[in-house]
């Protein structure tokens, strides 16, 4: 009964309608409501319908935090990223003496289903972790050359929210790891559609090129007058050190064959470094050597002499007599400038 109480209750409400908004040309003493083609009530306006009326089916969410020890500009970075992302969560620090499959849990809380993970080791070297949680597969890469929003001085600029183009290098549809990578990249950089918080524009594109066996990002604008691009931020480039089947670890799917650890690339310059240094000594040993070593000794040429004219022969003149000696000839300013000198000194302690 309350059920059929609620429908005629319904039924017999009338439906509302939105007051049109008096004309500027039309003077104010004209009253009354502007009647319809048929005259029997006011002219209706339809309300337009707000900009996105699709459904906002991709539920893709981005956790995007880091672990204890990071920098400044690591930190600068996993800000600018959750800015251009609309559709990720951040979270706490972890703790470096937890595992990284406790990631895992943290997005199964957060209802994140891919992670950016950013690991600092030694105060100086970042890694990037991208996974699909819990299933897989995740990736893990070297940064390097990072330049945030703040810190890089670019013209570039767009709306915040809005959703992103992607461009890919040729290469990664070449080789397998790279078109896994390009399908990881594709899942957590792109916006969903019609998304809560994300803008109904696409004024931006992130860009992911392959050189020198590394993956460049670098985001620009699309200005709309002449498509051209220029660059906001930030940028950086990612290493790949392996793919691992499972999320934050599991069997390997790839290894970089080209890959050099921070540690190995730092050993490397100390031990050219040093190269250099024992080759110096080397080379002051080796010169001391020969200044020591034995002199070869010439035998006399016999035409060297050909050519001499010798000198006229002096007699040798003995000196007897004592020489006179020169008299001393006494500066008469001497003593004017030592008075001076003392004058100059009782002022001094007077003083």
């Amino acid at each position: 009964e309350a059920a059929k109480r609620k429908r005629d209750a319904a039924a017999a409400r009338p439906k509302k309608r939105a007051k049109r908004a008096p004309s500027v040309l039309q003077p104010e003493t004209q009253a009354g409501p502007e009647l319809g083609p048929g005259g029997a009530g006011p002219q209706e306006y339809s309300i337009p319908p707000p900009v996105s009326q699709g459904k906002w089916k991709n539920k893709e969410r981005v956790l995007i935090f880091s672990s204890r020890g990071i920098n400044f500009r690591t930190r600068h970075l996993m800000q600018d990223l959750r800015t251009l992302m609309p559709h990720s969560k951040a979270d706490t620090k972890m703790d470096r003496k937890d595992q990284l499959f406790v990631i895992n849990e943290v997005c199964e809380m957060k209802n994140c289903n891919k992670c950016i993970f950013f690991e600092a080791k030694k105060k100086q070297d970042l890694y990037m972790w991208l996974s699909n949680t819990p299933q897989g597969p995740s990736a893990k890469f070297l940064v390097q050359n990072i330049h945030t929003l703040a810190e890089l001085k670019m013209t570039g600029n767009c709306l915040r929210g809005s959703r992103p183009l992607l461009s890919f290098d040729p290469a990664f549809d070449k080789e397998p790891h790279y078109a896994l990578l390009k399908e990881l990249f594709i899942q957590i950089f792109s916006t969903p559609q019609y998304h809560p918080k994300s803008q109904p524009f696409v004024d931006h594109v992130f860009t992911f090129t392959i050189t020198d066996e590394r993956i460049w990002f670098r985001n620009y604008q699309i200005i709309e007058e002449d498509a051209s691009l220029v660059e906001i931020g930030p940028r950086f480039v990612l290493n790949l050190i392996k793919i691992f089947q499972g999320s934050f670890g599991g069997p390997t799917l790839y290894e970089n064959p080209h890959y050099q650890s921070p540690n190995m690339h730092r050993r490397l310059i100390r031990l050219s470094v040093a190269a250099k240094f024992r080759e110096k000594q080397q080379v002051k040993e080796v010169q001391k050597i020969k200044k020591k070593g034995s002199k070869v000794l010439i035998k006399e040429d016999p035409t060297e002499v050909v050519f001499e004219t010798p000198a006229e022969e002096r007699p040798v003149e003995i000196q007897l007599v004592k020489p006179e000696s020169k008299p001393i000839v006494k500066d008469k300013k001497k003593p004017r400038k030592i008075q001076r000198k003392k004058q100059k000194k009782l002022f001094r302690t007077e003083a």
